[in-house]
């Protein structure tokens, strides 16, 4: 339980920061704790956003079988792609409804 508290945060911390980082538009006075929930949701609606389009029919590897947060053998980039990608609609999204404006 508490390494899955870590990992959520480390991953949502860094996913959130490169969502930030290709988000158009200028986010640098965007709060790190919000960015850090955008990363946070790119990962959760982006893990299943995946697991919808591609992931679902994969087979079987290693003994189990293909679930939403671990489809591939090894790293999944195509999934962390799309983690990013909802992270920076998130940003977006964010900075719409915060206020936020270019600094």
């Amino acid at each position: 339980m508490l390494w899955t508290i870590i990992v959520t945060l480390v991953g949502g911390t860094i996913i959130g920061l490169i969502g930030k980082a290709v988000a158009p538009g200028d986010r640098t006075r965007f709060p790190l704790w919000l960015t850090i929930v955008c990363g946070i949701v790119g990962m959760f609606a982006g893990s299943w956003v995946y697991w919808g389009l591609f992931g679902h029919d994969n087979p079987p590897f290693d003994g189990h079988k293909a679930v939403w947060d671990n489809a591939t053998n090894g790293i999944d980039w195509m999934r962390h792609l799309w983690q990013v990608v909802v992270a920076a609609v998130a940003v977006i999204v964010a900075a719409i409804v915060t206020g936020r404006k270019k600094a």
